[in-house]
């Protein structure tokens, strides 16, 4: 039996707004009904092509309509009180991440999803492509123990960064925020919340009064788990090419997840087994797609992944991180996860 169809319009036409609509296409249970941009151009030119309505406003799309599905493409400053609408009209919400700009922000719009029964849910392109798909999946088969360390890299030099992520107010955070936010999710995810975090961070604006107006390109995170899990996180927005990895070490053996391979080494070294895969963007977003489909359809049967509750765990850490590096002292993201009513 086929499921029905859902009700859908994209939010924000940028090169990922357009792999999101692309991907949305080829879901069988998602039925593109508009488009939305600033770009007024853009917008109609894209909703031509998909046969669908065409926006310039966000909120108009919004009140006019009455979707099941808002796919959010579009810099949360531009949207950000447009998706409290949307929420209110129980539009389920699939977005692009970060979740928000600051924990504030994020806390008001998962206890707005919560109380509503929305479901709302961040989308990370990591977790089902290249050899980071392989993490998820041997963490749950419990055969990921004892690590005791966790390198994570996070380096997105040569990307073209819109002007407004260096506008602090508008942005909130600078390659912690936008760039290694999938990475943490990965770690959060599947270690669980960390308990300490401590954090330094810089740019390399050409004067000391710039940088103080800037958002930072270079970071790095240390998060303490346990008393026998800690993690390392270095993200950095100009040494390039792009790359994402994680590395764990165990007491048997070092485990390396990445962009284009999974390999597994002892603890000298050696390598006992190493798989090349290609990391597939497009078919990564064509799964969490499916999968928000599916969790709204058929519920019962099918868990969502990536809701927001979940991914408050991630805004405390990034929080923190942002307040370690002005008071120069360890923070715990504990204490800024008090500040909401809503338990991840």
């Amino acid at each position: 039996m086929n499921e029905p169809k859902l009700k859908t319009a994209v939010l924000g036409l940028d090169t990922n707004g357009l792999l999101l609509l692309e991907a949305a296409r080829q879901v069988e249970n998602l039925n593109i009904l508009a488009v939305a941009d600033t770009d007024t151009n853009l917008a109609e030119k894209v909703a031509e092509q998909y046969n669908c309505l065409a926006y310039d406003d966000y909120r108009q799309l919004i009140i006019q309509n009455q979707f099941d599905c808002l796919l959010v493409a579009a810099p949360i400053h531009t949207c950000v009180e447009n998706l409290k609408a949307a929420v209110k009209k129980n539009f389920n919400i699939l977005k692009l991440p970060p979740l928000a700009r600051n924990f504030a922000e994020a806390a008001e719009l998962v206890r707005l999803a919560d109380e509503l029964g929305t479901k709302f849910a961040v989308a990370n392109s990591l977790r089902y492509t290249g050899g980071f798909a392989s993490l998820p999946q041997l963490a749950s088969d419990g055969q990921i123990k004892n690590v005791f360390l966790i390198d994570a890299l996070c380096n997105v030099g040569g990307l073209n960064h819109p002007a407004w992520q260096a506008d602090q107010k508008l942005a909130g955070g600078g390659v912690l925020l936008y760039d290694a936010y999938e990475i943490i999710d990965l770690v959060i995810e599947n270690f669980g919340a960390a308990q300490q975090v401590y954090a330094l961070n810089t740019n390399t604006a050409a004067d000391r009064q710039q940088r103080l107006y800037r958002t930072e390109d270079t970071v790095v995170v240390n998060m303490k788990f346990t008393d026998t899990l800690i993690a390392n996180l270095t993200a950095n927005k100009t040494i390039g090419p792009a790359r994402h990895q994680i590395t764990l070490y165990t007491k048997e053996k070092i485990l390396t997840f990445s962009d284009d391979f999974f390999a597994v080494t002892d603890l000298l070294g050696k390598p006992l087994q190493r798989t090349r895969t290609a990391r597939d963007l497009s078919a990564s977003v064509k799964k969490q797609l499916t999968n928000f489909a599916l969790a709204i359809t058929a519920p019962d049967n099918n868990k969502l992944l990536g809701p927001t509750k979940a991914h408050l765990n991630n805004m405390a850490v990034i929080e923190s991180a942002y307040l370690s590096a002005r008071t120069a002292m360890p923070e715990e993201p504990e204490r800024i996860l008090k500040m909401t009513r809503v338990t991840p």
